[in-house]
């Protein structure tokens, strides 16, 4: 974990000015910040594992997948797990190979996560999705939590349109016009507003 990113605070104050509603989510939640693990393959198995159950079962997965590890989640070490032991801790086919095959690809340098530093959002989406089992949401959670890059806004996200409902009282789920016209406004903090809309909803920082 980390400082929070060099536009926190100047984020912060930006959203205050636009939005009521994210004024009063950052004031009463101040009392902790979006971090980064600075690890994009563990993020990325991690984004794999909790991929369609919920949070405590992907959490229940990745805490075996990390014993499994003997605590040192690397693509070295994972490259010599075996299915059967990737299977034993809960992991279904799709998530096995998606998991070797990213192991494979970063020791082989056919995926390199140093060039997503010099792309745009939209081409850091499209390269990480080029990846088996991530899709856009995913390569999202790896942009937002991994990158720190300011701006993103997942609207593909189920928690960030429950939270947008729940605050800005619209029905679940949220009419797309009414969204575009916060993505608008919170730009080019979208992170920031995310992340406060996600902790309105969830009483402990969500960190992928």
């Amino acid at each position: 974990m980390s400082k929070p990113p060099s536009y926190w605070n100047k984020a912060r104050r930006y959203l205050s000015s636009k939005d009521i509603v994210m004024k009063t989510l950052i004031e009463k939640y101040s009392d902790a910040s979006l971090t980064t693990r600075k690890n994009i393959f563990l993020s990325l198995c991690k984004s794999i594992i909790g991929q369609q159950i919920s949070v405590v079962a992907a959490n229940s997965v990745f805490l075996k997948f990390k014993k499994k590890c003997k605590g040192k989640i690397n693509p070295k070490v994972v490259a010599k797990l075996t299915n059967d032991q990737l299977r034993k801790c809960g992991l279904s086919k799709q998530k096995i190979n998606g998991i070797k095959n990213l192991s494979k690809q970063i020791l082989n340098k056919s995926f390199k996560p140093k060039l997503i530093n010099n792309m745009s959002d939209e081409e850091a989406i499209i390269y990480l999705s080029s990846l088996k089992q991530i899709g856009r949401w995913s390569a999202e959670m790896i942009l937002l939590f991994t990158y720190n890059r300011s701006n993103i806004w997942p609207v593909q996200d189920i928690g960030l349109l429950r939270a947008i409902s729940k605050n800005y009282k619209k029905k679940y789920l949220p009419p797309e016009n009414f969204v575009k016209v916060l993505q608008k406004r919170f730009s080019p903090y979208c992170s920031v507003a995310t992340w406060y809309l996600w902790r309105s909803i969830d009483p402990e920082p969500i960190q992928y």
